[in-house]
């Protein structure tokens, strides 16, 4: 039996263990505190881009595609409403992915409106801009959306061109994911939207942290992955970033996103290496100490504290942690020091 949006969405494993459609424990006793959704189509996603389990040219049928290396299962609807309206007390967003596909667009219309209507949950949409128009963002905000998410992923038009884009003969357009960008936060608001990026895929940190300035000074913030290779993906044989790599890109975010420092305080060597960043090293350290430069970065509940953490979906649950979905302990922030400096 075909089960496709807008009468079936995928969960995430982590929304499902969260949610009671399946059994599992969380490594350190992590919380999720988001629902990711994502829409669902027999003939999938139109994209080809090289990092995604979800790609046209990936193997396999498109119902059994993992997706961010996890398995997405797909429950109705209806279903996952009442579940979670059974878990009000944990879930502080819930957050509808959609794909590159036609019918995406009017379907994220109506499951948007439906969730507002039944559930007092505030929504994000991580949207698709090469299927959309202006018109979409005012209709995505009227049914309830309160955020939007732009997955741009690379850091530089090269990079997105060569990954996403006619290189492998992909629909998508630097231009027009940046322009969208624009016009999110034109009807959204300041802040209100955000720009989701991955590390490691060729970009240098300077370029990176570019983007990120770029993303910040347009009224936006900035989410962060650390790439992990999906299997039988163009990039399945790309590694992943290294973790000092990471470490000082997340820091330079905090920085950035919360005002504290710019990219024109830092200092890059002749690889593009963060090597300062342009406040006091007391300052620095304190900010380090916190740990928060180094959590999930996501869309908020209505506390203020980040709701997408997305427990371990750039890393295997264990001690190699990239984003915590929780604040780093005394021994985490010890291993950050250290990592931070690493090449």
């Amino acid at each position: 039996m075909s089960k496709e949006s807008p009468e079936y969405l995928r969960t995430s494993l982590a929304a499902a263990m969260t949610l009671g459609f399946k059994n599992g424990l969380f490594y350190r006793d992590a919380k999720l505190f988001c629902i990711n959704l994502l829409l669902t189509y027999d003939s999938g996603c139109a994209g080809n881009c090289g990092y995604c389990g979800l790609s046209m040219r990936r193997p396999g049928t498109y119902e059994d595609k993992s997706f961010i290396r996890v398995e997405w299962t797909a429950y109705k609807l209806t279903d996952i409403m009442e579940r979670i309206s059974e878990n009000v007390d944990r879930v502080k967003r819930i957050c509808l992915s959609m794909i590159t596909n036609k019918r995406a667009r009017k379907d994220t219309w109506e499951i948007t409106k439906t969730l507002r209507q039944d559930l007092d949950i505030p929504i994000s949409l991580l949207s698709s801009p090469t299927i959309l128009d202006k018109s979409d963002l005012y209709r995505f905000k009227e049914n309830g959306a309160d955020m939007i998410g732009i997955a741009v992923d690379c850091a530089t038009p090269h990079l997105f061109e060569k990954i996403r884009g006619k290189t492998v003969k992909g629909p998508h357009k630097w231009e027009k994911y940046w322009k969208y960008y624009e016009e999110a936060l034109e009807i959204f608001g300041k802040r209100k939207a955000g720009v989701h990026l991955i590390v490691g895929l060729g970009e240098t940190e300077r370029e990176m942290i570019e983007t990120i300035q770029k993303a910040y000074d347009m009224g936006g913030c900035t989410h962060l992955f650390s790439f992990f290779p999906e299997c039988n993906s163009l990039l399945s044989q790309h590694p992943q970033p290294p973790v000092g790599q990471y470490r000082r890109v997340q820091l330079a975010r905090f920085l950035i996103d919360e005002g504290i420092s710019r990219i024109d305080n830092f200092s890059f060597d002749s690889f593009g290496k963060l090597i300062d960043f342009g406040i006091l090293q007391d300052n620095l350290s304190s900010i380090i100490e916190t740990g928060t430069p180094f959590m999930t970065s996501g869309c908020p509940g209505r506390d203020g504290e980040v709701a997408c953490n997305r427990p371990y979906a750039n890393c295997p649950p264990g001690p190699k942690i990239r984003n915590f979905p929780f604040p780093p302990e005394k021994e985490d922030i010890q291993k950050i020091n250290k990592e931070l400096w690493r090449r």
